[in-house]
């Protein structure tokens, strides 16, 4: 594998990875700006917005994990160029997000008469099931929405997706200011209003991008000719094969940063605050490596559709370069910067302090963090699920959560003591699957 080598595959790597990118940066800004204009409506709601948002992010990610194969196997028809069989797993993949979707949104129903179970602040819980109902009615939609889009970046159209996204940060935003502080003549619904923002937005996006891929001519050959009936058991096995391992490997992350945020609300308001405000800048940090690893799992799946196996090496690994590149930005940035970025949240001293706290933290799990999305994507584009699926249980099941209980919880260094855990369990992640990419794209 030579430095040139890893130039010619990394360049369309990054041309795949950057509108991908944008796209979740704009997803997750919807988070960021829910974050922003709820803290400046009080402590207790943006708390509440945490321990809501800490729950329904189980259901979700187990829901992302379901959708990857679309992803997977439509950018392994396009490299075997099959349109037709890459129309057949869009069609299976929205028959999973619609059945799926709505079991959780059902189960989450359930759930929100139990969430005084989770043993957080009484206020906190006073408010929190309305906003929890509106986000679990917005699981379909979010389904669908992201089978269209991985649909449409697995074919090589990231840019349409990626405008969608970002006017809906933008209509979130403006029905945030509406139903949120009650402007236009509606009430002021606080919590609730972003709830309600969140939903609207969430649907219409779905609307919309469904609309623009059945009139885009360069998806023609891929798009479904019928949508209903004859659907396939073997490929749903195929599909769900991928699927089910890549779910549990998200959940395990997942379900470690939510339940550090409910160790974290146990410990008060003021650090589940100042959790939010941490997790939201971590995460929008992560959208960077995270785009990156979505591209590289299509363009690994591609050079196995189009049977390249000897190109998987170099895609891996100059993704893996750039991003340790753009992961030690944000460390460096949040390693200095922590107080000042708390200010643009919240006005609490005690919140600001505690979170810039946790930045720090941040600043040095971004790298290991980054590593460790590629990598795992890069396993998942090679149809290598099982053993990631386990290293990722270890990492973040028996070290993360663990390590942060005994540090946090049990020893005195409160919530900072929970996000040191939280990094253990990344780095332990991050060497694991590296080793298993450079084992198993060995050259012969």
């Amino acid at each position: 594998m030579t430095r040139d080598t890893l130039i010619r595959e990394l360049r369309p790597t990054l041309t795949l990875a950057a509108p991908i990118t944008v796209g979740h940066i704009c997803q997750m800004l919807m988070g960021v700006t829910d974050s922003a204009m709820i803290g400046h409506a009080g402590t207790v709601p943006l708390a509440a917005s945490a321990f809501g948002n800490n729950v329904f992010n189980i259901f979700f990610v187990a829901g992302i994990g379901l959708m990857i194969p679309v992803a997977i196997f439509v950018a392994r028809a396009r490299g075997a160029r099959r349109p037709a069989e890459a129309a057949e797993y869009l069609r299976h993949g929205m028959a999973v997000a619609f059945g799926f979707g709505l079991l959780e949104m059902l189960a989450m129903a359930a759930l929100s008469t139990q969430l005084h179970r989770f043993g957080q602040p009484p206020e906190v819980v006073e408010i929190v099931t309305p906003f929890f109902l509106l986000y679990a009615a917005s699981i379909v939609p979010v389904f669908v929405y992201l089978v269209l889009r991985q649909f449409a970046e697995a074919l090589g159209h990231p840019w349409m997706p990626m405008f969608i996204m970002l006017a809906g940060v933008g209509l979130n935003a403006a029905l945030n200011w509406v139903f949120i502080y009650g402007n236009l003549g509606v009430p002021a619904l606080g919590l609730t209003g972003a709830g309600i923002a969140t939903l609207i937005s969430r649907t219409i996006g779905a609307v919309v991008i469904f609309g623009w891929l059945r009139r885009e001519a360069h998806v023609r050959a891929a798009w479904p000719g019928r949508w209903r009936g004859n659907f396939s058991r073997a490929r749903f096995r195929e599909m769900l094969g991928v699927g089910l391992p890549a779910s549990g490997m998200l959940l395990f992350e997942t379900t470690a940063f939510a339940f550090s945020g409910i160790m974290i609300g146990w410990l008060g308001a003021v650090p589940l605050a100042a959790h939010q405000i941490g997790i939201s800048c971590a995460s929008l940090a992560f959208m960077f490596p995270l785009g990156l690893s979505i591209a590289t799992g299509m363009r690994v799946s591609h050079a196995v559709g189009a049977v390249e196996r000897d190109r998987l090496r170099a895609i891996g690994f100059g993704a893996l370069a750039v991003g340790l590149a753009v992961t030690a930005v944000f460390a460096v940035a949040f390693g200095f910067g922590g107080r000042v970025i708390a200010t643009w949240f919240v006005d609490d001293v005690a919140v600001i302090t505690v979170a810039a706290q946790l930045l720090v933290v941040a600043a040095l799990f971004q790298l290991v963090d980054g590593v460790q999305v590629i990598a795992s994507a890069a396993l998942r584009g090679a149809s290598d699920v099982k053993v990631p699926a386990f290293i990722t249980l270890l990492a973040y099941w028996g070290v993360a959560l663990p390590l942060g209980y005994m540090l946090g919880i049990r020893g005195t260094w409160g919530a900072t003591g929970v996000w040191t855990g939280i990094a253990g369990g990344l780095a332990f992640a991050a060497v694991f699957l590296t080793v298993r990419f450079a084992r198993l794209t060995r050259p012969a």
